[in-house]
């Protein structure tokens, strides 16, 4: 959500006092009225919704005998592997954690590198701490991975993705990164489809830091033409993938009524209209349709954010933000009618809607999750108002102040607050507890989403009068060039993405269902950062992103 990139900066005056403003020239809003308007969309679909949901019904228990009466575990391996790209293993958690606990138990058997490999991943991916010396047996005596490995590509590119689940000090998956990469690009040529397609997805984003829904719809059109395709999984994925798109395209209708009433696009020209770009943001985080009012509910704080960072990034004054801050701290609605107009209207609509939020979850007794959020959003508020300091005062703090203040502006912990208020029952007090506390995981979340941001935009955000990013702190501190600071920044992505592994696989506090949102937002934050704020820049490849979740009908 962060206003780093920008075309040519303006300098705006406020229409009562004349006041210079440095704000960015954000293009505005892509989508328009396009979800309103256009409903129910095109579908290539000639079936009723009864017909359709009965099939499903059919379709999952037919999976469920292939789960159960599979062969081998290699086999089961690899449905498992399938189920979950094609972004359909929700329907089948119990068979699936069944078979991953029996295979754990088991020693991971075969000389295979694919086998050992997919196993691996599978089950580091499920919080089963498999020791990475099972790649041993892949290597020569005096150390290197066995030259006979350099043509098996399919292990290769197992060996590639499994290899992104390593932790700190794991030498040999490091190596094995490397081994795999090389030969894999030196194949890349020579490979048959779907593995070349594979390959090339692979290279451009890991499997494992995917957003889970734009890898459903990429693979069902890789599974397809696969010859070891089973007929039922792939019918399953294409009928599952259009029931969740029809899900997903009533909740951006209803989200897109809502915004418009509210009239903020209209009244704050400065700000990212990207309330189309939020709702998918929520759909990497959880897209299941138990996750329904969750998404809802973290789509306005979303909305609501990009106001904020709008507004300390580059509207508001020292003073005005000073104030607004203040009142944020109090949380105080009368204290609001003393605020700037673009502040008050921007906190006369947060208190609303976090009102409207403890209305709604007072019936379940849940009212008090509201309480953390606040919370979590005064800090995010006291953060943003430092680095508007920094900025007026031209300081570049040295990295580690930086990031200590960054980390908390950037608000991840306040996206993975949000992400819990609209959950079910599982969203306990403890869980909010444990969350708002900022544990090691959302410190490593945090850093990815904050150094990612600064590494893509920084050659935008320095064009009008901005914070200085980590690349800037790090040159400063360092005497390095921007592409060697950028370097240093990237490795420190991986590092703290060997941390977030590493918390996954000791995470015995909290239950899976609470983890995956947090773990699906540093995807989502990878699919939106890792080459440009696409979420600032919403016009190319967002857009592209956008029209094949909620636009695009699947193909029957």
């Amino acid at each position: 959500m962060e206003a780093n990139g920008s075309t040519p900066h303006s300098l705006v005056p406020c229409s009562s006092d004349e006041t210079i403003r440095f704000t960015a020239d954000f293009h505005p809003t892509v989508w328009g009225d396009y979800f309103i308007e256009n409903y129910p969309l095109p579908s290539n679909l000639q079936k009723s919704e009864a017909c359709v949901i009965k099939r499903i019904g059919e379709l999952k228990e037919e999976v469920k005998s292939l789960l159960k009466n599979a062969n081998d575990d290699l086999q089961k391996m690899e449905l498992i592997d399938a189920l979950q790209r094609l972004g359909m293993a929700y329907h089948f958690e119990k068979e699936i954690d069944e078979i991953l606990n029996q295979i754990y138990n088991v020693h991971i058997d075969g000389e295979s590198l694919h086998v050992v490999a997919l196993h691996f991943r599978l089950l580091r991916q499920h919080g089963y701490n498999v020791p990475a010396n099972v790649f041993n047996k892949f290597k020569e005596v005096e150390g290197g991975f066995k030259a006979t490995l350099r043509n098996d590509m399919k292990g290769l590119l197992s060996l590639y993705e499994a290899a992104y689940l390593g932790i700190l000090e794991e030498d040999i998956l490091d190596e094995a990164l490397n081994f795999a990469k090389v030969h894999l690009k030196s194949m890349e040529s020579q490979t048959r489809p779907p593995l070349a397609a594979q390959i090339l997805d692979a290279f451009e984003m890991p499997l494992y830091r995917r957003m889970g829904r734009l890898e459903a719809k990429n693979y069902i059109s890789i599974y397809q033409e696969d010859e070891g395709q089973i007929n039922p999984v792939l019918e399953l994925a294409k009928l599952d993938f259009h029931m969740l798109q029809s899900i997903h395209r009533e909740e951006i209708r209803s989200i897109s009524i809502w915004w418009k009433a509210l009239g903020l696009a209209k009244k704050l020209t400065f700000y990212r209209d990207r309330m189309v770009e939020g709702y998918f943001w929520t759909l990497g985080i959880y897209f299941e349709p138990r996750y329904s009012r969750a998404r809802i509910y973290l789509m306005k704080v979303i909305a609501l954010l990009t106001i904020s960072d709008d507004i300390y990034d580059a509207y508001g004054t020292l003073e005005e933000l000073q104030a607004l801050t203040e009142v944020i701290q109090r949380w105080d609605i009368e204290a609001a009618n003393q605020l700037e107009e673009v502040s008050k209207l921007y906190f006369l609509n947060l208190y609303n809607t976090f009102k409207e939020f403890e209305d709604e979850l007072a019936e379940e007794g849940n009212s008090y999750r509201v309480d953390y959020l606040k919370e979590s959003i005064k800090e995010a508020s006291r953060a943003c108002m430092e680095e508007a300091k920094w900025r007026d005062k031209g300081y570049v703090p040295p990295l580690k102040e930086y990031l200590t203040v960054s980390t908390i502006s950037c608000c991840f912990a306040v996206l993975s607050c949000a992400s819990f208020v609209g959950m079910g029952e599982e969203a306990t007090k403890e869980a909010f507890e444990w969350l708002t506390s900022l544990p090691r995981i959302i410190k490593a979340t945090s850093s990815i989403f904050r150094l990612l941001n600064d590494v893509a935009s920084n050659e935008f955000e320095q064009e009008r009068n901005h914070v200085s990013s980590a690349v800037q702190c790090y040159i400063k501190e360092h005497g390095a060039s921007v592409q060697g600071a950028c370097e240093k920044l990237l490795g420190m992505i991986e590092e703290e993405w060997k941390i977030l592994n590493n918390e996954c696989l000791n995470m015995t506090a909290m239950p899976k269902s609470l983890i995956m949102p947090i773990i699906n937002n540093a995807r989502t934050i990878e699919t939106m950062y890792r080459k440009s704020d696409s979420y600032t820049h919403a016009s190319t490849t967002m857009k592209d992103r956008i029209t094949l979740l909620l636009v695009e009908p699947i193909s029957f």
